[in-house]
């Protein structure tokens, strides 16, 4: 597995970062807080911000913006993390990108219509990975991409497909992930890499061993990892 890829799984696995901007309040400084957000299916962070608050006045002037994942430790400085450096971009007809988001942050549905919230992307410029001590990489935005495929089309179906008819493989999944006991697994997003599930109310992510392009690579992939975890 590339260096890129495991950039773009680690930032899959997560829900929140560290989101700067450039301050319009201090003119000339840095300004950061953590944000929720989700990838799209290119791959590209997806983030709910309010009209009011400074990200958006600040992006309204400067639309460059760097997102950080990390995870805390005892070492923080040995643990793994990504800095995505983008062009931020506010999406004027989000319905399609909306409808995954509250399926991951359910308590949003609203607050785009009822609290003035906006739907922004950051459109990849390059990456800083860091996969541990003296481990340091600056990624191309082509090399950390996803590879074409169908997956932002069919997704509301397999996400649907899943839901209604295999619950019971959804729960065969937890178990390779430690989580034997699962009385309720709902899939939430499914993407050329993976899919996540929301597991009595737990989020866990199942990464492929290699990218998926279609509806049918997809399925293809399910069936071998629930035949694994049958096995197990």
């Amino acid at each position: 597995m590339s260096l890129a890829r495991d950039a773009r799984l680690w930032l899959r696995a997560h829900r929140h970062g560290l989101l700067s901007t450039h301050s319009r309040a201090v003119e000339g400084y840095p300004f950061g807080s953590i944000v929720p957000y989700v990838l799209d299916h290119d791959a590209c962070p997806v983030l709910l911000i309010s009209r009011l608050a400074e990200h958006t006045k600040n992006l309204e002037g400067d639309a460059r913006a760097s997102l950080l994942i990390n995870e805390s430790g005892a070492d923080v400085q040995a643990q793994a993390r990504v800095t995505l450096l983008g062009q931020a971009e506010r999406i004027d007809n989000p319905e399609a990108i909306e409808e995954r988001y509250q399926r991951y942050f359910p308590a949003t549905r609203g607050y785009r219509a009822q609290l003035d919230f906006e739907i922004w992307r950051i459109a990849p410029v390059t990456l800083r990975a860091i996969a541990g001590f003296a481990k340091v990489h600056w990624l191309s935005r082509e090399a950390y991409a996803p590879p074409p495929h169908t997956l932002a089309e069919d997704e509301a179906g397999i996400v649907e497909h899943m839901n209604a008819d295999h619950a019971h493989t959804l729960r065969d999944y937890c178990r390779l992930r430690n989580h034997p006991g699962v009385k309720a697994a709902e899939m939430i997003g499914a993407d050329c890499d993976g899919f996540d599930l929301n597991a009595d109310g737990q989020y866990l992510r199942f990464d492929f061993d290699e990218p998926v392009i279609n509806a049918e690579e997809f399925r293809a992939a399910l069936i071998a990892l629930a035949n694994k975890a049958r096995a197990a």
